[in-house]
């Protein structure tokens, strides 16, 4: 497969990483942007998976802005980045730590920072948009592991916003296509609307919410998924709006 083929399979996923780490879809594909330029700029472009993410990572961890004592109450941005890789992007250590330019132990070090983290800081309300009984169960199970508390549950865009407007939760986790035609994500657009709560959306095709048109979600959990993506990503989100409102 030629640097093309991998660049065009892989973008959807450097979109996903870049959102993720910055917790802007704009700020994260104009980053995603800036390493296409760079890429265009020179004839030693990687040809592999790992190799693209590398380059993304650079621009990515040059971005990220120091947050002191947010950053200490939470977890470092080193440790963010290596939890998303591993556990979103689904890197094995020694990638993660070729991407991020470490060695193996430092990534241990890293990933042990980022499971302990996860349990320790940020706990809140969460709202689950989700049709399918067992996707839900399971959605909260991870959730109430974590130390957050389910506020409640809806299958219908109506039912959400209604539920969401009455108590407010701290995090939504929203599925896109709902049983009954409604939208999770005009169903989070309508309570952000009047609240302001990061939403994380799942679906079973995640490139369709990848391709860098406007409006697209900024966190996104691709179908099926496992306990340690929905953490990572729950985490990460709840950390970014902690810098916000800081």
């Amino acid at each position: 497969m030629g640097v093309a083929d991998t660049l065009d399979d892989e973008l959807p996923f450097l979109r996903r990483y870049a959102r993720a780490v910055t917790g802007n879809t704009e700020q994260g594909d104009a980053l995603v942007e800036d390493m296409l330029v760079d890429l265009l700029a020179t004839d030693d472009r990687p040809s592999h998976r790992a190799g693209l993410f590398s380059s993304l990572d650079k621009i990515v961890a040059d971005f990220e802005p120091a947050v002191g004592a947010v950053e200490i109450a939470a977890l470092s941005s080193d440790a963010r980045r290596a939890f998303l890789l591993t556990a979103m992007e689904g890197f094995t250590l020694d990638d993660a730590a070729m991407i991020m330019g470490i060695d193996g132990s430092a990534m241990s070090s890293l990933i042990a920072e980022a499971e302990t983290g996860l349990t320790k800081t940020l706990a809140t309300k969460v709202f689950i948009i989700e049709d399918e009984p067992l996707v839900a169960a399971h959605i909260a199970q991870i959730a109430r592991e974590m130390g957050h508390t389910v506020s409640g549950q809806a299958i219908t865009h109506k039912t959400a916003v209604e539920n969401c407007l009455a108590e407010p939760p701290g995090l939504l986790l929203v599925d896109v296509q709902l049983a009954d035609g409604s939208s999770g994500i005009e169903a989070a657009r309508e309570i952000n609307a009047h609240i302001d709560v990061p939403a994380i959306f799942i679906t079973a095709y995640p490139q369709r919410l990848l391709t860098g048109e406007k409006g697209e979600p900024a966190y996104l959990i691709a179908k099926p998924f496992r306990p340690d993506m929905v953490k990572a990503v729950m985490s990460q989100a709840l950390i970014q709006r902690t810098i916000r409102h800081a």
